[in-house]
């Protein structure tokens, strides 16, 4: 009787990254030399550190809590993550605050669907 070999079996991850609207496009287009294996882009509304500013549009005040941002999430195998990673900070730093956040979640091996 002989053996199959076994289906290899890579982790996958989730990397979310909130980024500058004006950055995305730069983060999107550095991404492109890293194996994705899926994902999405849309937008969104950030809620941080910047909250509460006031600003001035046609001589009145405005709250500003919200401000807009870019979500991209890729799906990638382990050994990308680190490139993934390094790939969007060095794109989406301008090195002032709201630059974004990038969050890295490790999903099932039972997922259907990879």
């Amino acid at each position: 009787m002989t053996r199959v070999p076994a289906r290899e079996t890579r982790r996958l991850f989730q990397i979310v990254a909130l980024v500058k609207p004006f950055r995305a496009q730069a983060v999107l287009a550095a991404l492109e030399s890293i194996e994705v294996v899926g994902g999405t882009v849309r937008e969104a509304m950030g809620y941080g550190r910047q909250k509460d500013r006031l600003h001035r549009y046609l001589g009145s005040e405005y709250n500003a809590s919200f401000l807009p941002k870019v979500e991209i999430t890729l799906f990638v195998h382990e050994p990308e993550v680190a490139a993934a990673i390094r790939t969007i900070v060095s794109q989406a730093r301008t090195g002032r605050m709201g630059d974004g956040k990038v969050l890295v979640l490790p999903c099932l091996p039972e997922s259907p669907g990879w």
